[in-house]
């Protein structure tokens, strides 16, 4: 056996490197995300690949193309410095005991043989307290927050392979209410086959923080501290509760980062136009084993696949809430860049059915036209991004998103038009460090990122065959963009780098999103609503007038917050402040009758108007040392 595990990392890993380079990811909330999407605006550097996260190793090259002599020139001082403190933290450090990233590091080679290995080990803390003053009929105080604690494990073998693996253990709190019920497909619907109406629970965002960033942590279950037993096990954290989170990844490139190979559960982001806005697979999703290859033979084009396996959500017990949820995830995505001027990329994606099968996990095999060839049991999508940047000072993009369409004339009134887009701009601010201004409108029509239970010949039980779930979540949240289907945004947010170690921005958002609770519910407006699979070209219900149709909320959300990391310890503190004014729209007759019908504001039982100040603090120690907290 160590004959044979010598000769893996003597293939991997040429015998004559001294000094192994490092492919552990580095966190998407890390700061080194957005500047690099700057620094690709103004011409400083090449556009990345669209698969994230990036290695270390794809950090630091980077970074040394933007600190370049030829590109140097179009750098501010303290932009420099900003990112000489990045590159710092990704390069290896002296052996030994280092007390201000909380981490030991070893040396070492590797079976006596001249491949160096190198093992870091390290401690971390991070926690967040976020509270609300919710006033209405009824005023609320509502506290939430995670406090963690995590230790890691990683290293690199050689020069080619990296690993590493993260444990986290901590105290979550995210009380929620209980808004009404809502059917999954609408009200009046009459069962037949696997196509079965539920009646379902709808429940608020957690009422301590902002609409729609609330971003879980733990896996699995939390179970509450007051009942220390299975029966504790729950799904959300309503009351204080203990949770646990793993992240791991084992990282093989080749060819000077232009292949990459990675087996790990970490959080992805794919095919965003800027960091955050991913409609496909955004950064906001739940993390699950996958892997994942990425190829870039040529300056100008690079191909990425994806597949794993998504988790289930815990709403009705470990055992019966696993049924329906035995899915797989795959993705390709083909991205083109002509020199600084043009990103283009497009793909697909599908969840499947667990099952063996081998042309998903493939990309040679086109997904689009390999369902075709072995039946409809999938939730297949499609997606194009397309950028501009004009003038190194500004970029224009349009995301596209398709879950199922039907091209026709009416295909704008039908439910079955299930999309998303979004169209944005970035403005750069000349004068201030890595500061910018976005502006982005996101439309996510009803129906989107949901698909109806299907049976499936392969999973079954002592009754028969059991309705799977492919809806497009993973462990109880979207994959796709975070707001639910039958919504849209308008944000506008202002963010820069005013010190060496700060960061402030400030954000405007306005959201609209139809009500899945209550009697002017609008249909299509959660993520386990199903479209009803007969008429769809002819059912009115099955016709969308956004606004027009049904009771919709209403968000207009203030907010700024600011960052800074003590120079002399290794500590970050953070902070946001903000409000949110929430009323609901509705209309005079019926909802879901596939008319326009003009609609005004209401407050009366179940949709009222509110108005909530919300203050979120939170302090993290070693958070320089990168531990893939997530």
């Amino acid at each position: 056996m160590r004959k044979i595990l010598i000769s893996f990392f003597l293939i991997i890993s040429p015998a004559y490197i001294i000094f192994s380079q490092s492919y552990v990811s580095v966190n998407l909330e890390n700061n080194i995300y957005q500047i690099i999407d700057l620094s690709v605006q103004r011409g400083l550097c090449a556009s990345p690949p669209g698969s994230k996260p990036y290695t270390r190793s794809q950090i630091i090259s980077i970074i040394n193309e933007i600190l370049s002599a030829e590109n140097a020139g179009g750098l501010k001082i303290s932009e420099r410095i900003i990112l000489e403190k990045e590159r710092e933290k990704y390069t290896s450090k002296i052996k030994g005991f280092d007390l201000n990233r909380g981490m030991y590091l070893s040396k070492a080679k590797l079976f006596k043989t001249d491949i160096e290995m190198n093992t870091e080990v390290g401690l971390g803390f991070d926690m967040e307290i976020s509270q609300s003053e919710e006033f209405n009929s009824e005023n609320f105080y509502n506290w939430g927050g995670d406090l963690w604690i995590y230790a890691y494990l990683r290293g690199d073998i050689g020069s080619n392979f990296s690993y590493s693996t993260t444990a986290n253990f901590g105290f979550v709190k995210a009380g929620r209410r209980l808004e009404g019920y809502y059917h999954t497909y609408y009200a009046g619907f009459e069962d037949h086959d696997e196509f079965i109406d539920q009646y379902i629970p709808t429940y608020s965002e957690p009422l301590a923080y902002f609409p729609f960033t609330y971003k879980k942590r733990w896996d699995a279950s939390v179970f509450y501290l007051d009942q220390l037993d299975s029966s504790g096990f729950q799904s959300m954290p309503e009351k204080l509760s203990g949770a646990y989170a793993f992240i791991a990844e084992t990282t093989a490139v080749f060819f000077n980062n232009a292949l990459l190979f990675r087996a790990g559960r970490l959080r992805r982001e794919w095919a965003a136009m800027s960091p955050g806005s991913s409609l496909v697979f955004n950064g906001n999703a739940r993390p699950f084993l996958a892997l994942e290859a990425q190829f870039q033979p040529l300056s100008w084009f690079n191909i990425s696949t994806l597949t794993g396996e998504l988790e289930y959500f815990n709403q009705n017990g470990i055992k019966n809430s696993a049924w329906s949820s035995q899915n797989a995830f795959s993705i390709t995505m083909l991205e083109f860049n002509i020199k600084d001027f043009l990103h283009f990329d497009l793909g697909d994606v599908v969840i499947w059915p667990k099952r063996t099968e081998l042309g998903y996990p493939l990309p040679i095999i086109d997904s689009f036209f390999y369902q075709n060839n072995i039946g409809d049991f999938d939730n297949l999508s499609l997606f194009f991004d397309i950028k501009l940047n004009l003038y190194k000072m500004m970029n224009v993009w349009f995301s596209f998103y398709s879950d199922e369409m039907e091209l026709n004339p009416d295909m704008g009134l039908l439910d079955r038009t299930m999309i998303a887009f979004q169209a944005g701009t970035t403005f750069i601010i000349p004068h201030l460090p890595f500061a910018f201004i976005k502006l982005t409108y996101t439309k996510i029509e009803p129906y989107c990122y949901t698909h109806n239970r299907n049976f499936v010949p392969w999973y079954n039980d002592d009754n028969g065959l059991r309705p799977v779930e492919t809806a497009y979540i993973n462990n109880g949240v979207g994959i796709g963009y975070y707001l639910p289907p039958n919504s849209d945004e308008v944000l506008l947010r202002f963010e820069a780098m005013p010190g060496i170690s700060s960061k402030i921005h400030f954000q405007y958002q306005m959201i609209r999103h139809g009500a899945d609770f209550g009697d002017s519910a609008v249909d299509g407006s959660s993520y386990l609503s199903e479209l009803d699979p007969d008429s769809r070209n002819e059912n009115p219900i099955l016709k969308k007038y956004f606004l027009h149709d049904g009771a919709y909320q209403w968000f207009h959300i203030l907010k700024g917050g600011a960052e800074y990391t003590l120079k002399k310890l290794p500590i970050t503190v953070y902070g946001e402040a903000g409000v949110v004014f929430s009323y609901f729209t509705n209309i005079d007759g019926p909802a879901n009758q596939g008319e326009t019908s003009q609609y005004h504001i209401v407050d009366e039982a179940p949709y009222t108007r509110s108005t909530s100040f919300i203050l979120m603090l939170g302090v993290k120690i070693f958070s320089d040392s990168q531990a893939i907290h997530q």
